[in-house]
């Protein structure tokens, strides 16, 4: 270890005081004028011993598999009640890493973890995905009820997702299909889709939905087909993500469920545009949520709002309520700001500010469909700024892979339905000082008629896109100051 004189140990210490002083101060002034009651998000407390990830046998050539250094690192490092695994510059290819309470797992510059694709390392576990109770493999990093995490650094994590992801032809050019093709796998006969396996072609050509297998297939046949999401977080307290890449995961990047008190906070997240369910982050009935500061471009969704899907989300009926995400920027993706569609536990208390979308599908979405139930109300989004949405500046759509009612056969009229606990509802939200430059269309709402979207307010808004606004089965849909293509509405 290098040495330090004592006036060179001080200015140190007083360096890192003032900068910790300034990120409270950052992470303080999110709660200033906030529209709702919401407790600070508390920050994990880890011990700060740190060891080094080869002083357990880690090599970082890319070659050596380090599955055993990280297990034992944290293990050793949880012994002693805690601490710091960092992780220096190298490639450090390696198999599932579970984190434990009072574990901060440190990634250098330079350093890059390398999930390796090889299915015998990812276990298939009972766990929760898309708002249902399944079968999934093992996520390559994961935590189950820990408290005091932490992931920062300034290092990638690389999840491998080419090896596990089915590949769509129309969404990529004739290189990245034969490279694709080289690697083995197989090709739906139509030749619309490459497969990495014949397991993974078999569940999902028999698939009741895009994830959800036939029960009766093998599960060790179809492994492939229960590709995990990068980073799983389920039921821990006090979680710190910071600074880090998070990019290229089999599935979703970042799934946060049933946790409490989480910051994320400068990090990046990124899975090529044509990655099939390749969200950002899936907040799933959390309570305590900050994400600020940070970027995403990916393949689906960016920064997305759950709560569970249907009987399972009810029966859980954990409500995802007190989040702030702020100075956030979205590239591609089907969706800058989201929420739904598996929202049956509810949403609420949600503040969106600051934040940029460039070339995303659609901005600020909202979708659900009957059979969900819930409730998703009190979100405030303010300072959006929009520029090349593909489709819908704001939207609500309530028949999420459905079909409107505008597009039933009996000529478009109301097919009105009972109302009951599967009767999702949206509510009381207020969207201001909202600028999008290009669009296809401004506002799209789309409700139910026997539930319809009521209580939304637009103030200060400006649009510019092909189409203003259409609005069908709405209420009490307010505006102030909005204007699309110049002209008031």
């Amino acid at each position: 270890m290098k040495y330090l004189s004592p006036l060179a140990a001080l200015a140190l210490s007083l360096l890192t005081l003032c900068s910790c002083d300034k990120e409270c101060k950052r992470l303080d002034s999110l709660y200033e004028d906030l529209p709702f009651e919401m407790p600070k998000v508390a920050l994990p407390d880890i011990p700060k011993r740190s060891v080094t990830l080869t002083d357990f046998g880690g090599v970082g050539d890319g070659v050596a598999l380090n599955t055993e250094a990280f297990a034992q690192a944290i293990d050793a490092l949880v012994q002693k009640g805690g601490g710091r695994l960092v992780v220096p510059a190298g490639i450090w290819r390696t198999g599932p890493i579970a984190l434990q309470s009072r574990i901060e797992l440190y990634l250098e510059a330079d350093a890059i973890v390398v999930f390796d694709p090889d299915r015998d390392l990812y276990p298939i576990i009972d766990t929760n995905f898309e708002g249902l109770d399944v079968r999934r493999c093992t996520s390559p990093i994961h935590a189950e009820g820990a408290t005091d995490i932490a992931i920062t650094g300034s290092g990638i994590f690389d999840g491998c997702g080419e090896y596990w992801r089915e590949l769509k032809r129309a969404k990529v050019g004739d290189k990245l299909w034969k490279s694709t093709l080289a690697r083995g796998g197989v090709v739906a006969e139509d030749g619309w889709a490459w497969y990495p396996d014949e397991g993974y072609m078999k569940a999902r050509l028999s698939a009741g939905s895009l994830n959800l297998p036939d029960p009766s297939l093998d599960e060790n046949e179809i492994k492939s087909f229960l590709r995990p999401v990068l980073l799983s977080l389920r039921e821990c307290e006090r979680v710190l993500l910071e600074g880090v890449t998070f990019q290229n995961s089999p599935c979703w990047n970042l799934h946060p469920l049933w946790c409490k008190d989480l910051i994320v906070k400068d990090v990046t997240v990124r899975n090529p545009h044509y990655s099939t369910n390749g969200d950002g982050i899936d907040i799933d009935g959390c309570e305590g949520v900050i994400v600020v500061g940070s970027s995403f471009d990916v393949g689906d969704d960016a920064i997305c709002i759950k709560s569970g899907k249907d009987a399972d989300g009810r029966r859980h009926a954990r409500t995802c309520r007190n989040l702030i995400i702020s100075d956030c920027t979205v590239y591609h993706g089907h969706g800058g700001f989201v929420v739904g569609s598996e929202m049956s536990g509810g949403v609420e208390n949600i503040k969106v500010s600051d934040c940029r979308f460039i070339g995303t599908d659609t901005g600020l979405r909202f979708k659900s469909t009957r059979g969900r139930g819930g409730v998703v109300r009190d979100i405030w989004c303010d300072h959006i700024y929009m520029k090349d949405i593909v489709t819908y500046a704001v939207t609500f759509n309530l028949y999420y892979q459905g079909v409107a009612a505008t597009e039933m056969k009996d000529g478009g009229q109301a097919d009105l339905q009972p109302v009951d606990e599967t009767t999702p509802e949206f509510r009381d939200m207020h969207f201001s000082d909202i600028v999008c430059n290009e669009a296809d269309q401004a506002i799209y709402i789309n409700g139910l008629p026997e539930m319809p979207v009521r209580g939304i307010d637009f103030t200060r808004c400006t649009f510019t896109s092909k189409k203003d606004t259409k609005i069908q089965y709405a209420e009490d849909i307010r505006f102030s100051d909005v204007t699309v293509n110049g002209k008031a509405l």
